[in-house]
């Protein structure tokens, strides 16, 4: 049997706890220390690992001059900038250093972003916030489900349907016989859909989709609008 991982644990206590289980139970029960039974107790999650502070390095030296480097770097013309072999050759013939290159490659690629980002000359970043209108758009996808019938793995076909705007989401489960959708069981699928979920958006390229899967194509997920 896997190995459970930290919340599941947490939540196999607090369940045992609220069925009468007594602290020490709980202990022998799940092979936990009384400390264990009451962080589980007091919180459904466990609590982040603590970060080790960084070891020292024989490259923790150079770190100022790596640093210098990058910065200068920051006006110099692209093709005159410093790679990162030319950095660890400089560290060894220069200044003698005895590093590896790994050291040095690993140093440059986390320190050189935050070097951009105190000069203001990282990237911007940009978000563009997506608009839905109500009953305008909708997405839908098909895939393959695995579900116990009568005590045997069936694969059945999982129709997955979403309305963009409120995020309302529809899953309908089809027989094995139904694997492959066609437009007439689809319009099925939608006909049965809870009410809160119209007026329902044109199918135009919903149908699109489906044609799509009918002849082997790309179906990973249509959108209809």
């Amino acid at each position: 049997m896997p190995a459970m991982s930290k919340v599941e644990l947490y939540g196999a206590i607090r369940r045992d706890h609220r069925g009468g289980m007594s602290m020490r139970e709980l202990e022998r029960k799940h092979g936990v220390t009384w400390r264990t039974v009451r962080k589980a107790l007091d919180s459904s999650w466990p609590e982040p690992r603590k970060k080790l502070p960084p070891r020292a390095t024989g490259l923790d030296p150079y770190k100022p001059v790596i640093d210098e480097i990058l910065r200068a770097d920051l006006d110099a013309p692209c093709r005159q900038r410093h790679t990162v072999t030319r950095i660890f050759q400089r560290l060894v013939e220069v200044h003698g250093a005895d590093v590896s290159y790994g050291m040095v490659r690993y140093y440059v690629a986390g320190r050189k972003s935050e070097i951009f980002v105190e000069a203001g000359k990282a990237p911007l970043e940009a978000f563009v916030a997506q608009t839905h209108q109500p009953g305008h758009e909708a997405e839908g996808d098909f895939g393959d489900v695995t579900v116990r019938l009568d005590g045997e793995l069936v694969t059945c076909c999982l129709f997955s349907f979403r309305l963009s705007y409120s995020g309302k989401a529809v899953h309908r489960v089809s027989p094995p016989a139904a694997r492959k959708p066609s437009s007439k069981a689809t319009l099925m699928r939608f006909a049965h859909l809870p009410p809160d979920t119209r007026p329902l958006p044109s199918v135009t390229l919903y149908d699109q989709l489906l044609r799509r899967r009918d002849s082997g194509g790309d179906h990973r997920e249509g959108e209809a609008q």
